[in-house]
């Protein structure tokens, strides 16, 4: 299921994911991926099925049920709505209507159905959000899911911007965060930039500032090199995947050489700070030969000295 595709409506991307977690999102994701162009028929998933989906680790079924009713409980509270160009009539609506859970099946399964007035979202797109599931079930940080989302949204114009209230909402930024710079640098970008450096090559963040006392950021906006219209989303293999990754990381002068460490870390699969200790000891022996070089080379110009006299 490497090549499993997640396709929708833009209009999913504008609804904040609140108070998912990473798991939630890959659960919902890795349903919304096989929901497409499946009009208001029930689809059945197997508890192994979704697993693999969505690359859930624990492995007991309570713990997966739980994690499912979660999931579904916060997709509830995702309010999709419209309203008349006079803004008299408006209309509320959540996504599925139907969510059952038997975990006592022989098979255990998952039964979803979309809700009819939420067919659009993943029925007869005529315009969409598209990207591999792997790679966003792959990312740890939910922000960092959240952005990827947006992202791909825009991946054909390499260009993307959101003022400070709507990046906010849409990444569920705590409220906390909102006059502390430090705290969003940290806890939101650092991880954004990590995490998806690896999958946009050329990725740079920018904040906007206004004006006024301390020019408070108003903004950010997001840069990467623009994707073909018609490039797929596809994997070309783990070795050519993760060279790539490689490749976007090494060659992004945005990246400290610590985020470059840690976003290697992440690629690879390593315990954080192996990349930083190896490229470290890496750089020890090559001063430590640099060292010894120099020492021979004083050393064997002493001798020739010394020969020199003696005749």
């Amino acid at each position: 299921m490497s090549n499993e595709l997640v396709k929708y409506d833009p209009e999913l991307n504008t609804i904040p994911l609140r108070k998912f977690t990473p798991v939630e999102m890959n659960l919902f994701f890795s349903i919304v991926s096989r929901m497409r162009d499946q009009g208001n028929k029930t689809v059945r998933f197997s508890f192994d099925q979704l697993k693999e989906l969505s690359n859930y680790k624990p492995t007991a079924n309570k713990r997966f049920i739980d994690d499912i009713e979660n999931t579904y409980q916060k997709i509830l509270s995702l309010r999709f709505g419209r309203r008349s160009k006079n803004g008299l009539d408006r209309e509320m609506f959540v996504m599925f209507t139907e969510f059952e859970i038997k975990g006592n099946a022989e098979e255990p399964y998952v039964d979803v159905q979309v809700y009819p007035k939420a067919l659009n979202l993943l029925n007869d797109l005529e315009s969409w959000v598209r990207y591999a599931l792997s790679e966003f079930k792959d990312l740890k940080s939910s922000y960092a899911k959240t952005m990827f989302r947006l992202i791909k949204q825009f991946r054909t114009t390499g260009y993307a911007y959101f003022s400070k209230e709507d990046f906010f909402e849409l990444l569920d930024i705590p409220k906390s965060y909102w006059n502390i710079p430090s705290n969003v640098d940290k806890k939101v970008l650092k991880p954004i930039k990590e995490e998806l450096t690896p999958l946009f090559r050329g990725l740079t963040i920018r904040k906007k500032y206004g004006k006024g006392r301390g020019k408070p950021v108003i903004g950010y906006s997001f840069t990467w090199k623009s994707e073909k219209k018609n490039a797929n989303d596809f994997s070309q293999g783990q070795l050519q995947d993760e060279r790539q990754k490689l490749f976007n990381i090494q060659h992004n002068s945005e990246l400290t050489d610590q985020e470059k460490w840690r976003a290697t870390d992440k690629v690879k699969g390593l315990p954080l700070g192996s990349t930083e200790k190896q490229t470290l000891a890496e750089q020890q022996l090559e001063h430590d030969k640099k060292i010894r070089d120099q020492a021979r080379k004083e050393t064997l110009a002493e001798l020739r000295k010394g020969f020199g006299n003696h005749a």
